[in-house]
């Protein structure tokens, strides 16, 4: 009897110790996709996998209709775009505060706790463009907020890029960090801004893109695992790169005033594809030392055994996002573009070879590809068909590094038609290039290459989705939702 209530125990502490790591992260969902997985699915996939935090980047609703009655926690955005009419006018704060908060704000409907104010505005390939409205911008919405009554538990913040702040040339050590030169004094006023409203600070870290931009970037201390030299900051040492970007922001918020602010990483992660580094086995190893120490609350050097919040980048993968970064932008996700798992992940950070949950009730176009015509006669103008389905469909996976590189020209010619074609919804007139292509129902798939069948979508796919939570709560706010949009429109 004693043994068996060791063993409970024992049990016990180990649900809530991985019940602590699930509750530490949360999800970005993005949505730049030909063929998006229906909202209700999406739920459905975030529910099953217990996670109960997502960031969007707008307040689309039919995401947030689906997300009413969930219990999730939300985290929704205002695009770049808006800025400068929220930061010009107090009234239009107010007024889409109105729409996209207040709508959904009531018993059954969305959870939401943070109003994210652009996304990473003050990038340098920005040139400034959003300098001087952002921070009013911010000032409005949150005093929308506070005006609409919510503003004690629903907090405006902006996710900015780990850009914003660094070490001096001098002096690299995290524990020099100050925010950029030519913003210095904008970020002091937005960090004393959130501190008197009690927000936290939200920036993006990706350690990915420390490799990706530095050939000579050590590989390891990329990860969580050891084997990389350490960074000696006074004593200090600095084994990965995200606990060292981390606490370079710690310093900064230092220098003005603020270190014991609350940080949110509004965005890491690791892509599968589209670079060299881009891989899914490099993937899981970032998650598993990321989940892994988020789990046991271990925290940075500069700030030991604390609790981080994290939303993971991202839950799908976009095939229709910009490539202007990278082309390994469209490859983020954890899942697949159909919400099928790639690699092993355990989100309660014990390490366990477990699969995420996929997503259910998720149906396909027909079991047809498009495939190069192999009796095809004039391929004098297959170099410009292939480059007009590139231009208009997802080829990143057939560049240098990626999964589908080093095929001869009729596999690269196939990839490319497919991909126009099931961006096209299979359409007859979607397979023909020239007389060069060929539906077919032989998979021209390669152990490494996956050439995909899309997903249905709009509202045929939308009802064989099903629902989180219990049906009738859903509907009910689903309904209250709806009336409100109508009596605000």
């Amino acid at each position: 009897m004693a043994r068996l209530a060791a063993a409970l125990l024992v049990a016990a502490a180990v649900l809530c110790w991985a019940a602590a790591g699930v509750e530490a992260l949360g999800m970005n969902w993005g949505t730049q996709a030909t063929h998006p997985l229906p909202p209700k699915v999406v739920v459905q996939l975030l529910r099953d996998n217990g996670i109960k935090k997502v960031k969007l980047f707008d307040t689309d609703f039919a995401a947030m209709s689906a997300l009413a009655g969930s219990g999730i926690e939300v985290m929704v955005a205002i695009p770049n775009n808006m800025l400068a009419d929220l930061a010009g006018d107090s009234g239009a704060a107010k007024d889409w505060a109105k729409r996209n908060v207040k709508r959904y704000d009531f018993d059954g409907g969305v959870t939401i706790k943070y109003v994210a104010v652009g996304n990473e505005p003050f990038l340098q390939s920005y040139n400034g463009s959003f300098i001087n409205i952002t921070f009013p911008a911010l000032q409005n919405i949150q005093n929308a907020l506070n005006d609409a009554g919510v503003g004690d538990r629903i907090k405006a913040t902006v996710p900015l890029n780990a850009d914003v702040y660094n070490s001096p040339a001098k002096n690299t050590v995290p524990s020099a960090g100050r925010f950029r030169a030519d913003i210095s004094g904008l970020m002091t006023d937005i960090v004393k801004f959130l501190a008197k409203n009690n927000a936290p600070f939200t920036v993006n870290i990706y350690p990915f893109l420390s490799l990706y931009l530095n050939d000579n970037f050590p590989l390891d201390y990329a990860f969580f695992d050891g084997g990389a030299t350490p960074v000696n900051d006074n004593g200090v040492m600095y084994t990965n790169v995200f606990d060292a970007n981390f606490d370079t922001l710690v310093a900064a918020l230092k220098a003005v005033g603020h270190g014991d602010m609350p940080v949110i990483i509004g965005e890491v992660g690791w892509p599968t594809d589209g670079d060299k580094h881009a891989k899914a086995s490099h993937a899981q190893r970032f998650y598993a030392g990321l989940l892994k120490r988020l789990a046991a609350n271990t925290g940075t050097p500069a700030r030991p055994n604390q609790y981080i919040e994290v939303y993971l980048f991202g839950l799908v993968d976009e095939d229709a996002k910009s490539v202007a970064p990278g082309n390994f932008e469209r490859h983020w996700g954890v899942l697949r573009y159909d919400g099928q798992p790639k690699y092993a992940m355990d989100l309660t950070g014990q390490g366990r070879n477990t699969m995420l949950v996929p997503a259910k009730g998720v149906k396909y176009l027909s079991r047809t590809w498009c495939a190069l015509n192999p009796n095809a006669k004039d391929l004098g103008r297959l170099g410009a068909n292939i480059d007009y389905a590139c231009t208009h469909a997802d080829c990143t996976p057939l560049g240098y590094g990626s999964t589908c590189n080093g095929m001869d020209t009729a596999g690269n010619a196939s990839y490319a038609f497919n991909a126009y074609y099931q961006a096209q919804s299979q359409k007859d007139t979607a397979c023909d290039f020239q007389g060069l292509a060929l539906p077919t129902e032989k998979d021209p798939s390669t152990a490494t290459c996956n050439c995909t069948i899309q997903i249905e979508t709009g509202a045929a796919a939308a009802l064989h989705g099903r629902s989180g939570g219990t049906g009738v709560a859903v509907v009910a706010a689903l309904l209250v939702a709806l009336i409100q949009f109508l009596a605000l429109s």
